[in-house]
């Protein structure tokens, strides 16, 4: 397709969607809830047709030589499917947050003042590989009263348009506009730059995959940008942490899934128990496969401790690697986190009460915690049901966005003919 054609079908594509975005926002729960569950299904009647498509993805990725980990993510399996479905359940099971009203306030001049949660409008979301997100992403769209655009990946096309297709049916069966759930069918590249450039029509861009495609995005678009460009997060190991405590969790943090942007990534230990707490520490992440790299103190205490390079602090290893590093108070730890945290998520290992409200009150990040994995920072684990993404910035929202984070909410006024004076 020529360079003009294709921006016209683009626009086109988001000019649907904005029509569409009226009344999906008015959309009732009910009729929302049915969609999902017959979209569940529908998934689960379409089986062996999505597992056809998803076939001439992985071919066409092999071809290309896509590595086992890419070609693992793109894969739909019965499982996957089963996941799909568990997921969209869950989803229809949550409360829906659209048309509450809060805050309502009588002012002095006789008017009411409240807030009404209402649809962001048209979310386009740009992802990589997982073609699951399609429906993962639809569905929270869906029930929060929101139109969606979704362009995955090249490799990930036929997956992608198929999943995005039995979605369509069920909307169309249910008199709603099949453009609330659009996948762009197209693969160049071009398609992005054009989406991003749609501010008549798009209201949110939420993209998921790596530091670079987030960029990426970030430095094109016109529209506002969900942003989440990777997840650097460390424990602070305090002087009076239990030992067993301190192990179970940077064990945990670092080894559950070293390659997910809640992992652990840096171990922060007070120097008043250093000596006796980072042996033990080593030795049990040494047995885990873990590499421990290290600052001069850390290293000279145990000998698993291999010294880091300037590169490696603030890194985001996505790996069985962490970074040691000693500190005198919890001041010391606080200043390396703001200099080379992420503001994903920190935690404190501490048995002092005032030392972790402090720690909770002074960090900057989408979660703190105390006494608790980093794992933790989720948007089921955090009882959203699922998420569309993690936020890092702080406008609209910060941390785990399910529901109610894809939703606003503006002020509503009940008067009785009150006018200004």
């Amino acid at each position: 397709m020529e360079s003009v054609q294709l921006e016209t079908a683009i626009v086109e594509i988001a000019r649907k969607a904005r029509a569409a975005s009226r009344n999906m926002a008015s959309l009732p729960t009910s009729t929302k809830n049915t969609i999902l569950l017959d979209t569940a299904s529908a998934l689960q009647a379409s089986q062996d047709a999505i597992i056809a498509e998803n076939q001439k993805d992985l071919e066409a990725a092999k071809d290309k030589g896509l590595s086992g980990a890419m070609l693992d993510r793109l894969a739909i399996t019965e499982k996957v499917i089963a996941d799909m479905v568990q997921g969209i359940h869950e989803i229809a099971a949550l409360e829906d947050p659209v048309g509450e009203i809060q805050e309502m306030r009588k002012r002095p001049s006789g008017i009411s003042v409240g807030r009404m949660r209402v649809p962001l409008g048209v979310i386009c979301m740009i992802y990589e590989s997982r073609p699951n997100v399609t429906i993962d992403s639809a569905a929270l769209c869906l029930k929060a009263g929101n139109v969606v655009v979704l362009r995955g990946g090249s490799e990930a096309i036929h997956s992608n348009l198929a999943l995005a297709g039995i979605m369509q049916d069920v909307l169309q069966k249910a008199g709603v506009d099949q453009a609330a759930v659009q996948v762009l069918p197209y693969t160049d590249r071009t398609c992005v730059d054009v989406l991003l450039q749609q501010e008549e029509y798009i209201d949110l861009v939420i993209p998921r995959g790596g530091e670079g495609l987030i960029r990426a995005v970030t430095q094109k678009s016109m529209i506002p940008v969900l942003k989440h460009y990777k997840g650097v997060c460390h424990v602070f190991i305090d002087r009076d942490a239990e030992e067993d405590m301190a192990v179970s969790i940077v064990v945990n943090g670092k080894t559950h899934r070293p390659g997910v942007c809640n992992a652990l990534e840096g171990m922060l230990i007070h120097e008043a128990c250093a000596t006796e707490m980072l042996p033990v520490l080593a030795t049990a992440l040494k047995d885990k496969g873990v590499q421990l790299l290290g600052c001069p103190k850390s290293c000279a205490i145990s000998d698993i401790v291999e010294p880091a390079a300037e590169e490696d602090w603030g890194k985001e290893f996505l790996d069985l690697i962490l970074v040691v590093k000693i500190v005198s108070d919890m001041d010391e730890a606080m200043d390396y986190i703001a200099e080379h945290g992420s503001l994903h998520t920190e935690t404190i290992i501490t048995n002092s009460y005032q030392r972790s409200q402090r720690f909770l009150r002074e960090v900057d990040a989408s979660a703190v915690m105390v006494n608790a994995s980093t794992r933790f920072n989720d948007g089921g684990q955090f009882g959203l049901g699922a998420e569309i993404g993690i936020s890092t910035t702080k406008l609209h929202a910060y941390g785990p966005m399910g529901l109610k984070e894809l939703t606003t909410q503006k002020f509503i006024v009940f008067g009785q003919g009150e006018i200004r004076s």
